[in-house]
């Protein structure tokens, strides 16, 4: 498990390093990255505390964000490490408070310390939120449902800091 873990970190490092790089107009670039923390209750188990960190691509002028990130829990012997890849709509321009509504595909790493067996599966996320502005920063409240083998439902609260001042 160990190993998958660090895999996943080092590809995600890797893909945020090249979006990172310099973009023409019109495609995505990195505008910022944050965490979240929150409430997970999986189906048919114990609620328990989840712990993400994600990454903001966004184009300029744009209200359609890339959110690539990582969330992790553990409850009732068993945990989720999941790598997410979503994409959300704000409905107001940047800088003022505004709902946002978003959808994605995550790939869950199930593992189970019972068994000590570990399995992957492919969810549907449905979100959506708030976002609300502080500057070079936005804090976030947002309800996420996964839809998969087993679904999952989170409320979260988290900050996104941003690159540069075009925020």
């Amino acid at each position: 498990m160990r190993i998958t873990i660090m895999s996943l970190l080092i590809a995600c490092t890797c893909i945020g390093a090249m979006f990172a790089m310099s973009s023409p107009a019109g495609a995505f670039s990195l505008s910022g990255f944050g965490g979240k923390l929150g409430y997970m209750s999986p189906e048919n188990l114990d609620g328990t505390t989840t712990l993400g960190a994600h990454l903001e691509f966004e184009r300029h002028e744009s209200r359609v964000h890339l959110i690539p990130s990582v969330m992790y829990w553990k409850t009732d012997d068993l945990s989720d490490l999941s790598a997410n890849a979503d994409l959300y709509y704000h409905f107001l321009r940047e800088g003022l408070m505004t709902p946002y509504v978003g959808a994605g595909l995550g790939l869950n790493f199930f593992s189970s310390d019972r068994s000590n067996q570990s399995d992957s599966k492919l969810g549907v996320n449905l979100f959506g939120g708030v976002r609300l502005p502080a500057g070079a920063l936005h804090y976030f409240l947002e309800g996420r449902y996964t839809a998969s083998d087993l679904s999952q439902f989170a409320v979260l609260g988290g900050i996104t800091l941003h690159r540069g001042s075009g925020h």
